[in-house]
């Protein structure tokens, strides 16, 4: 929710709704531009570590104040039910989110504001991720089945991809090993690639089967993050392992393409309660929305 407090107001006289009907969008955000409102980047809905760029233009509905004008925003929603004390699936709660915003307006006379932007330096937000295994980095035969694996450049990617290639479904496998430094709540998922011609693959860690079987078909080449556990993993290497599962009825092809395996810092309110700190994710993997 938005407040608007007009030339030094105790009380905002200015109420919004939701961040997303702010903006216009109701029921969530998604890709979108006109020419007084819009999302100009939103990549995946309901991840750990997902971006939004959002704007909105109040030509037709101008905000006027003569001495000052001061915005706040109410960051209130849903968490997960490890990061609240009662552990509720259903909490609405101050959430841990990261925020930056900047506001222009039109002004007759002298201008009086001095402040100035910091640096881009000073406003990059710390790295998520806590382990990053890169998949092009196990193209040798001990780490996939039948077929042929390789790095591949695209330009989704900074680096090079793992390109997998079976010759067919059975026996069609890659594994992917990861160290894991220091026990702490984090979410791991995969940097993936889908294409008309990849298959359906099944993700197991450590030999426990994470999640259902995804679908790696698309028209067009995208990339894509598959979000696949959250949990507090013990020290030591592990390994993240594809089976082939079948194919899209649209798809050409059982092939496989994988940036790399993450493992990504969940928000500092699940770590103070620490729920599931000894509880062996094994049993009974969670994957929280």
């Amino acid at each position: 929710m938005f407040f608007g407090y007009i030339d030094g107001e105790k009380k905002a006289s200015v109420w919004g709704t939701g961040t997303e009907d702010y903006f216009l969008s109701a029921w969530g955000l998604k890709k979108t531009g006109t020419p007084y409102f819009g999302v100009s980047y939103f990549d995946q809905w309901g991840i750990v570590g997902g971006h939004t760029c959002a704007y909105r233009w109040h030509i037709n509905d101008p905000l006027v104040f003569n001495t000052g004008i001061k915005v706040t925003m109410e960051h209130f929603g849903w968490i997960s039910p490890d990061e609240n004390a009662n552990q509720k699936t259903t909490s609405w709660n101050e959430r841990e989110d990261d925020y930056s915003s900047v506001a222009f307006w039109y002004q007759t006379g002298e201008p009086t504001f001095k402040e100035r932007a910091p640096h881009a330096r000073e406003r990059k937000l710390p790295s998520l991720e806590r382990v990053i295994a890169y998949a092009r980095d196990f193209t040798q035969a001990q780490h996939h089945g039948n077929g042929e694996a390789a790095a591949q450049a695209l330009d989704l990617y900074e680096g090079a991809q793992l390109f997998y290639s079976p010759e067919k479904q059975e026996g069609a496998w890659i594994d992917i090993p990861f160290e894991v430094q220091k026990k702490e709540p984090l979410r791991l998922l995969l940097n993936m690639t889908k294409a008309e011609d990849y298959g359906m693959f099944q993700a197991t860690l450590d030999g426990v089967k994470l999640g259902g079987v995804i679908d790696l078909y698309s028209a067009k080449i995208i990339s894509e993050e598959v979000h696949l556990l959250d949990f507090w993993p013990e020290p030591g290497r592990h390994v993240l392992r594809l089976d082939a599962a079948g194919k899209n009825p649209l798809s050409q092809g059982y092939r496989l393409g994988i940036e790399s395996v993450r493992l990504r810092e969940r928000r500092p309110r699940v770590t103070e309660p620490g729920h599931d700190k000894d509880k062996d994710w094994r049993i009974k993997p969670l994957l929280f929305n």
